[in-house]
């Protein structure tokens, strides 16, 4: 069985598709067997008659999977709302037992499995269950994606309480840089400020589209061992 990593994120656009994809061709690069989940995508746009879940696509690329995307990703939604939300739009019910099934699936097959949440810890799935019971479930460890601008210190830490009080394994927080705030006089103190709570496993510069993509400190990596 592969060991799991649950990627969160303190809010919906943070940069939890843009890290987990980092995180994935590092791993991929060092020859580990990586793949991939995003369980449930939202705001999917429709192409040739069919949901495309972009994040699903990218993380797919990312880790070189031959995987289906529909196992990588179980359920897909037009409207850019809570997951619970667009699946009752959607005419649908989001089955636990169908992700977790995927999941093993994919488990029986590689070393590690990344697996990205919509949203933050407690965006609910369905009517009993949260991203939180999810990450619980498939007994994967908790990496919290947050990003870096004034406020993040509260929103990290309330992530990180919550996960604790949960029982969730906190792998550590990856603070990210997903716009330029260089007049922001907040990014000069948030890490350290973080990690009096938490690890800060790696601080990820702005990088803009078509940049050049960072690498990972080594520090970082070592937590996939």
């Amino acid at each position: 069985m592969a060991r799991a990593f649950f990627i969160t994120g303190t809010d919906t656009n943070v940069g939890k598709t843009f890290v987990a994809a980092l995180i994935a061709r590092a791993l991929k690069a060092r020859g580990i067997d990586i793949g991939v989940m995003k369980p449930v995508e939202t705001g999917c746009a429709v192409k040739d008659g069919a949901l495309v879940p972009m994040d699903a696509v990218a993380l797919k690329e990312a880790a070189e999977s031959n995987a289906p995307i529909d196992l990588i990703n179980p359920y897909r939604f037009a409207p850019p709302l809570s997951p619970n939300v667009a699946a009752r739009l959607s005419g649908v019910e989001i089955d636990m037992d169908r992700i977790e099934s995927a999941f093993k699936t994919l488990s029986a097959v590689h070393e590690i499995i990344l697996v990205e949440g919509a949203g933050g810890l407690l965006v609910p799935l369905n009517n009993d269950s949260t991203m939180a019971d999810l990450a619980l479930r498939l007994g994967s460890q908790l990496l919290i994606v947050t990003p870096s601008r004034l406020g993040v210190i509260n929103h990290a830490l309330l992530t990180c309480e919550c996960a604790r009080a949960r029982g969730l394994d906190l792998a550590g927080v990856i603070l990210n840089h997903p716009a330029n705030r260089s007049n922001d006089a907040s990014i000069k103190y948030n890490r350290s400020e973080i990690e009096r709570y938490a690890p800060v496993l790696a601080e990820i510069p702005y990088t803009p589209a078509g940049g050049t993509l960072p690498e990972l400190p080594e520090t970082m990596l070592k937590v996939f061992q």
